[in-house]
């Protein structure tokens, strides 16, 4: 089941020579897990709330890839260049399997 790494990016800062840097060498540290951009770099239409800055979507066949890709040593080099300038938020979630319909989590048991 596809998985996804999220990052909710507060404030963007693409000019700064540590994330060109990082924008440079980060599509080498997905190839290995099957990684994909889905979403990068995209002006975010707010129709609810408040989003300030942008949002990353990067796909993996599975949860695994997504974990093995966020801690491989060529992923670690790199992310403090993104980390030390943009201030955000990220997470590894799964996706759902397809044909899936919300109203399935209204007939399971609670936790």
């Amino acid at each position: 089941m596809t998985a996804y790494a999220i990052a909710h990016l507060r404030n963007p800062q693409s000019d700064q020579p540590d994330v060109l840097e990082y924008l440079r060498r980060i599509d080498a540290t997905l190839d290995p897990f099957g990684g994909r951009f889905a979403v990068h770099g995209a002006a975010v239409e707010v129709v609810e709330g408040d989003w300030p800055g942008t949002v990353v979507v990067i796909a993996f066949p599975d949860l695994a890839a997504a974990r093995g890709w966020y801690a491989s040593p060529a992923y670690r080099e790199i992310l403090p260049l993104r980390t030390d300038h943009i201030d955000g938020t990220a997470i590894l979630v799964d996706g759902v399997a397809p044909g899936y319909r919300a109203a399935a989590l209204s007939t399971a048991k609670p936790a």
